[in-house]
């Protein structure tokens, strides 16, 4: 359970950094050059960050670092479930496409959730660099940040991985399905 201030017990942080380290340590393809002990130091030095590593977790997003800014320093996490995330699916793009709809509305909205999460939601040139480590959305889809222009005119965009490729593809914003959740980042 998440507490007010946005931030761990003592017992939950240990749980999850020895379930963020054997990640780490389990996928050293996501992140070469980097060194764990670096990470925890900055994470324990964060701890509304490390909240949010833990909703990621909890939603069932395997949050893993996927590389380091040099320019602002910060180690930057990714989800890396196979799927899109479960605890995130079945949610319509935006808050605006959440009060639309009229009848049969899902439970909240994906930039709604990221927001509450402190988390922000893959643009497609993050989505792509996802990619690039594996095979990720083979059977679901992740809405993904969508330009302002199509927003205006109602629609959203989201993404998957089939036959080899990437594929990015529109939709009503207000539109949501089983197989289609979102998928986050989060800079530390």
């Amino acid at each position: 359970m998440k507490s007010a201030k946005k931030e761990l017990q003592a017992a939950q942080a240990e749980v999850l950094f020895k379930v963020l380290k054997t990640r780490f340590e389990k996928n050293m393809n996501r992140h070469k050059g980097l060194e764990w002990n670096a990470i925890q130091t900055k994470l324990e030095a964060n701890p509304e960050k490390l909240w949010s590593l833990d909703e990621m977790e909890r939603t069932e997003g395997e949050p893993d670092v996927v590389g380091f800014d040099e320019k602002t320093k910060e180690y930057v996490f990714y989800d890396c479930a196979a799927e899109s995330p479960k605890g995130r699916r079945s949610f319509c793009y935006d808050h605006e496409a959440l009060e639309k709809r009229k009848e049969n509305k899902p439970n909240d909205s994906a930039i709604n959730m990221a927001n509450e999460m402190g988390i922000s939601i893959l643009n497609e040139e993050e989505y792509r660099e996802l990619q690039k480590l594996g095979n990720f959305d083979t059977k679901t889809s992740s809405w993904i940040i969508t330009p302002a222009e199509i927003r205006k005119l109602g629609g959203a965009i989201f993404a998957d991985f089939r036959y080899n490729t990437i594929f990015v593809y529109h939709n009503g914003a207000e539109s949501y399905y089983a197989a289609r959740g979102f998928r986050g980042s989060l800079r530390v």
